[in-house]
């Protein structure tokens, strides 16, 4: 069995007590994929060729622990398609890390859930995106809604919390009532709910990707949803790429929004190493090193735009914003693969809301492709349109 390698003497650390230190991590444990979403972010799929090994793994897993991190997400790809995935989750948790998976599931049975459990997977959260035809159609494989639907009860039975979480776009905007029934009748206890972000194999299909104004439709809906579930006790949690503000901000989001996390106290590893503030972050712009070859410490002092971010960034809409100084463009990852740079997000409720009343509305135009990588992103420009 592997153990986990000492850290060399002298190597600079993170100081786990300073202002930021990478609290929770999302860890992308290799980009083979035994689906073929198209919408993936990532084009998951194949191996990496460089994908980093167990005890470089087990090295990285030292230097997070000596970082302070309380809380790793194991994603792919598919992360159960690493080999070694079920001996990184066992030493992180003796560790003293609480460990958690997003998963496809489309292979997740009751022996996979119980090995999970065993190993110290204390979470699970499948991705449903949205009722049978609608996520097989997204998922681009027969019968992966049927197998996610029971990785739920094969997940609760193991003893694991069993979350799901789901991306809203234009194939399932219709179903968001009835698909979180359905989730809440197989037991979860929290649905994560955001976007589906103009990145990857998204990139390709802009006819899928909700316009800005239709947050005045899905946020109450899903504000209401989150009232009725809570007194059920089920947390219904936005991203940070569905925003922001408004009314229905208290029932959707866990704290109220302060901004983009990335590299502040949040931190996305991809499978060979490279790292970035945030795993969703598109990767040309901002992989900043590779912890596998590099100390963490070096590659953390990297990763400071959104430490270092002020409203100088901000353009557009989000410059006179009420809630600029809070917000500060709110997510990176959105605003940057919608429009080429941070500091306008328009996927924003409160942004739709101010709007409306001057009779504007906002909608995306795609002027640039995707080259076709993993995380890439196009071009889009902000079309400003009298409302119907």
């Amino acid at each position: 069995m592997a153990t986990t390698m000492s850290v060399p003497k002298g190597r600079r650390q993170v100081d786990p007590q300073s202002g930021f230190h990478p609290r929770y991590v999302v860890w992308e444990l290799t980009l083979k994929c035994d689906l073929a979403c198209r919408h993936c972010g990532s084009r998951a799929g194949q191996v990496r060729a460089d994908e980093l090994t167990l005890p470089q793994a087990l090295d990285v897993l030292d230097q997070l622990v000596d970082a302070g991190t309380q809380e790793i997400t194991f994603i792919g790809g598919e992360a159960y398609l690493n080999p070694d995935w079920l001996e990184i989750v066992r030493v992180a948790s003796a560790r003293g890390i609480h460990c958690g998976m997003t998963t496809g599931a489309r292979a997740l049975d009751a022996e996979m859930a119980r090995a999970g459990a065993s190993a110290g997977l204390r979470t699970i959260s499948v991705s449903i995106d949205g009722l049978e035809s609608t996520h097989d159609t997204l998922r681009a494989v027969q019968g992966s809604y049927r197998a996610a639907i029971a990785a739920l009860g094969h997940i609760r039975d193991a003893g694991i919390r069993p979350f799901a979480n789901t991306q809203f776009n234009q194939l399932n905007l219709g179903e968001v009532e009835e698909l979180a029934e359905t989730l809440f009748s197989c037991g979860v206890v929290g649905w994560q709910v955001q976007l589906t972000g103009p990145m990857g194999r998204a990139a390709d299909r802009d006819e899928w990707l909700l316009q800005p104004y239709q947050m005045l439709d899905l946020i109450p809906r899903l504000g209401r949803i989150a009232k009725a579930a809570s007194e059920r006790g089920v947390l219904v949690a936005a991203g940070n790429n569905l925003g922001y503000f408004g009314p229905w901000e208290r029932w959707i989001r866990i704290d109220p929004f302060q901004g983009c996390a990335a590299g502040r106290h949040v931190l996305g590893i991809e499978s060979n190493g490279d790292t970035k503030g945030c795993p969703s972050l598109p990767s040309a712009p901002y992989v900043k090193g590779n912890v596998g070859t590099e100390p963490l410490a070096e590659v953390w002092e990297r990763l400071t735009f959104a430490r270092d971010r002020t409203t100088e960034e901000l353009w557009g809409h989000c410059k006179g914003c009420y809630y600029a100084e809070v917000c500060r463009g709110g997510c990176a990852w959105t605003s940057h693969t919608l429009l080429g740079k941070r500091g306008n997000m328009p996927y924003c409720h409160h942004r739709a809301e101010t709007l409306e009343k001057q009779g504007i509305r906002e909608r995306i135009e795609k002027v640039e492709a995707a080259p076709g990588e993993p995380f890439d992103f196009g071009r889009y420009r902000l079309v400003e349109e009298a409302v119907p």
